[in-house]
């Protein structure tokens, strides 16, 4: 049986937390959005960081019978890991910076951050 949105976000900052993401933010889209339940912005280091922190995450989501579709690879400045109900962004802090996501995303809206 396929994990809810719930599940996935548990096990996606788990492993976010496990592989030293930095700045993680867990942005709630329910009733604001139909891409998703949850986006979930974290950094990583440096490009081989970034990279090593999304396979890990893509390979968790595989054994929990969670089919998820991957962009940005094999470059690693940003991976986009979409997993359905829960999308995942993992940053170069530059190009988050730039990009600035979370700002479009959590203008008037709750955001949680995650230590």
């Amino acid at each position: 049986m396929r994990p809810d949105a719930e599940e996935i976000l548990r096990l996606v900052l788990y492993r976010l937390d496990d592989m030293k993401a930095e700045d993680t933010l867990t942005i709630d889209l329910r009733d604001k959005s139909s891409i998703g339940d949850y986006m979930v912005v974290a950094s990583g280091r440096s490009q081989r960081h970034v990279g090593s922190v999304a396979d890990r995450v893509v390979e968790d989501l595989h054994k929990a019978g969670v089919v998820a579709r991957v962009e940005g690879v094999p470059h690693c400045d940003w991976v986009l890991i979409d997993a359905s109900d829960v999308i995942v962004h993992v940053f170069r802090p530059e190009v988050r910076a730039f990009y600035n996501l979370e700002g479009m995303w959590t203008a008037g809206r709750s955001a949680r951050r995650v230590s």
